[in-house]
């Protein structure tokens, strides 16, 4: 048996909505687009969404028109995707990489204290798996410190803290629609905000640099080819209007494999710490205990793979990426970040997802720990 690790779930009233732009003459920046931009603030209760061609673009954009500048310093995790970084170096910014609390995945408001210097000028928070982050912690801080937050739900739309959707808390929320995601436009991203004159400068961005106006001279600063074609728009749309029963879905999957693993010894399950919030399941992470290593966890990867089952080694470390050895960046004590990082595992998660895959990944990780305990086991008796 097969089980990849993520699968979209495109259905037969998606291809329609689709082949129906494919038919009008409004292939881009057409009205497609802005029933998308309408129905997912609407959803996301939000005055503004502009949506662009990726999750990365997102970053990029949300940086930009917050004012970051070369030599300016950004707090994020370095346990995220390494797009959150990137996005930082592409301004020129330097990153400031903090711990995360290990019951969380995300930043440990804690230690945002000693990350903190007279060049910072805003924290990147992220709401890893769909966790919900220490949003409230967080931007008290910012606002202490006149830090400007930008909230990356890019793994968590539905995610909510205190009834609130992820990504409507900070200066701007950013989204994400890649084909692993909760829901998909193929490619896509998109930014969320209150302010109109915010919003306004993130349309122009997205388009050149090039304001709405019947002038004929209209591109009034540098700008960039981030829009998002109707034909994704259409895809986005579909795929918005079922998203609760999809992550009701994704809830019900969940709740299977704790079911299943919630007394294996040899595993740490996560579940959502108020009964205010509620997880929006980007995977399903699960982290070996404390007697296991990153070896032990790649042997674990291995031998799924080799079973058929495709599992996920989020996130590798960005501080310890190659490319951090060629830009300045600044960390303190990310004891917790290499830990996990080097523990955990995404099992596979999907819609489609049944109960006997469940039960056949759930055996064979049973397995495989097992197996690797009796490894050592008897590494220990015979040295």
């Amino acid at each position: 048996m097969k089980i990849p690790l993520a699968k979209p779930e495109i259905l037969e009233s998606d291809i329609a909505a689709v082949v129906e732009v494919l038919r009008s003459p409004y292939l881009s920046q057409g009205p497609v687009l802005h029933a998308f931009e309408e129905a997912l603030a609407a959803y996301l209760g939000v005055a503004h969404t502009i949506v662009v061609n990726s999750g990365t673009s997102a970053l990029h954009l949300a940086l930009r028109t917050l004012g970051i500048k070369e030599g300016d310093e950004v707090i994020l995790p370095s346990f995220s995707f390494m797009a959150v970084t990137n996005a930082v170096l592409n301004e020129k910014a330097i990153p400031v990489f903090v711990d995360i609390c290990p019951n969380t995945f995300n930043i440990d408001p804690a230690k945002l204290a000693t990350a903190l210097s007279a060049k910072t000028r805003a924290i990147i928070m992220v709401h890893s798996f769909g966790y919900p982050a220490q949003t409230h912690k967080i931007i008290d801080f910012a606002r202490r410190h006149s830090l400007q937050v930008i909230e990356d739900a890019c793994e968590a739309i539905g995610t909510e803290i205190n009834g609130r959707k992820a990504g409507t808390l900070g200066d701007i929320g950013i989204f994400a629609f890649y084909p692993n995601k909760q829901m998909t436009t193929g490619e896509g991203g998109a930014l969320v905000t209150y302010s109109a004159m915010t919003a306004e400068a993130l349309r122009r961005l997205r388009n050149q640099g090039r304001q709405s106006s019947p002038e004929w001279f209209q591109h009034i600063e540098v700008g960039y080819s981030y829009r998002l074609s109707d034909i994704n728009c259409a895809l986005g749309l579909q795929q918005l209007s079922r998203i609760e029963q999809v992550l009701s879905r994704r809830e019900a999957l969940a709740r299977s494999y704790e079911e299943r693993l919630k007394r294996n010894g040899n595993l740490t399950l996560y579940t959502k710490e108020s009964k205010n919030d509620r997880i929006s399941w980007f995977t399903y992470p699960v982290l070996l205990a404390e007697n296991f290593h990153q070896r032990d966890r790649d042997q674990v990867w291995v031998n799924l793979k080799q079973a058929g089952i495709e599992c996920g080694r989020y996130f590798p470390p960005a501080h310890l990426q190659p490319v951090m050895h060629t830009v300045p960046f600044r960390c303190g004590d990310l004891s917790e970040t290499v830990s996990i990082a080097g523990r955990l595992l995404c099992l596979p998660f999907f819609n489609s997802l049944e109960e006997n895959q469940i039960e056949c990944v759930c055996a064979a990780l049973s397995e495989s720990l097992s197996h690797r305990i009796s490894s050592k086991s008897l590494s220990h008796a015979t040295s």
